[in-house]
């Protein structure tokens, strides 16, 4: 890691040498730093990574919740029915155990997408830091450039004044 920086800090400096700062800033507002961070990032997700993205996200959702109230509800209703020959009587000792499956599996795709989802916000986050930062360098050379025109305006003006008074 730190030669990196090493490297880097020396390749800043050569480049500091032979450009100036106008050059330097000519060639930053022509680079593109930004980035669609949404179109790069669905190519790289394999099939079982995108499954559990949707099953996660199926999981999350009203149609999910309402579904699996049905099904228990179904269950429960039809093994109440069936009174002494039900498959699963009143203590659903065997809905007990498929819950408990459900939610063995439901756990970590969910932990899975959400590790990604993370993933993709340190991503765009790291993209909206390099945005920042350029417009920041671009506002402050702005920002110079305006002073130093301002500067030369008010020293204009000083010599009108002087001649006018000659």
């Amino acid at each position: 890691m730190k030669e990196n920086k090493k490297l880097i800090s020396e390749i800043i400096e050569e480049v500091k040498r032979d450009m100036s700062d106008e050059e330097i800033l000519s060639l930053l507002a022509k680079s593109k730093v930004s980035k669609n961070t949404n179109s790069e990032e669905s190519t790289k997700y394999t099939l079982g990574q995108k499954a559990a993205d949707k099953i996660a996200g199926f999981a999350g959702s009203w149609a999910f919740i309402f579904a699996f109230v049905g099904v228990l509800l179904a269950w429960m209703v039809i093994n109440i029915i069936m009174a002494s020959n039900a498959f699963d009587p009143y203590p659903f000792i065997l809905l007990n155990l498929v819950l408990s499956c459900v939610a063995a599996i439901q756990a970590p795709l969910i932990m899975m997408s959400q590790n990604r989802q993370d993933q993709k916000d340190r991503t765009r986050a790291e993209n909206d830091y390099k945005v920042n930062l350029k417009t920041e360098i671009m506002i402050e050379d702005l920002h110079d450039k305006l002073n130093k025109i301002l500067e030369r305006q008010e020293e204009i003006l000083k010599h009108i004044k002087e001649n006018e008074k000659k």
